[in-house]
């Protein structure tokens, strides 16, 4: 068995709202499910954002990739969207081979970190995420109600060329400095 990752084409559309569809759960997802029929590409959803992987020639799976707010200070991050495998071909690499090959995307366009959010419950992702490198670098407590059941949405993230160095520790009496300089005299 063959995993070929390459970018998503135009007529790709049907097998991958086929995914869409089969691996839709309550688990893995707060949005409500795809509507049998509904277009997987679409304005927020275009082939240029997807990366498709397939299986000795046959659509396997995907990974979404995009900007996670639109301003230039956050240029330098990439967010995993979603990624989904046919249920059919799971626990065979491909999502593995996905996600790996979007972090490897995001790093030849200059992204220095790759982010991406996961509800708490869904443990094989988050497991899969931590194989490939994420750590988690928050939680969101109760951000999502899902079948009548408060949800944490955990956040991860890697960092392709390595964890950036932490800014330097402010000492209180430097940070009390900054609030006079800016009129706060706490």
């Amino acid at each position: 068995m063959g995993i070929e990752v390459r970018d998503a084409r135009a007529d790709d559309d049907a097998a991958l709202a086929r995914i869409d569809v089969l691996t839709w759960t309550s688990a893995g997802s707060p949005a409500p499910p795809p509507a049998p029929g509904t277009p997987f590409f679409s304005d927020r959803t275009r082939p240029d954002d997807i990366l498709v992987a397939e299986v000795d020639g046959a659509v396997a799976g995907y990974v979404a990739l995009g900007d996670t707010l639109p301003v230039p200070a956050h240029r330098h991050v990439r967010e995993i969207r979603g990624l989904a495998v046919d249920p059919g071909l799971g626990r065979r690499g491909v999502g593995r081979a996905l996600v790996l090959a979007a972090v490897d995307r995001a790093a030849r366009a200059g992204a220095v970190k790759v982010s991406l959010r996961v509800l708490a419950p869904n443990t094989g992702a988050r497991r899969l995420y931590e194989r490939c490198g994420f750590g988690i670098e928050g939680v969101l407590r109760g951000e999502f109600r899902i079948d009548g059941v408060l949800v944490d949405d955990v956040l991860m993230a890697t960092f392709p060329g390595g964890e950036p160095p932490r800014p330097a520790a402010r000492s209180a009496a430097e940070l009390r400095a900054d609030l006079r300089d800016l009129g706060d005299d706490r």
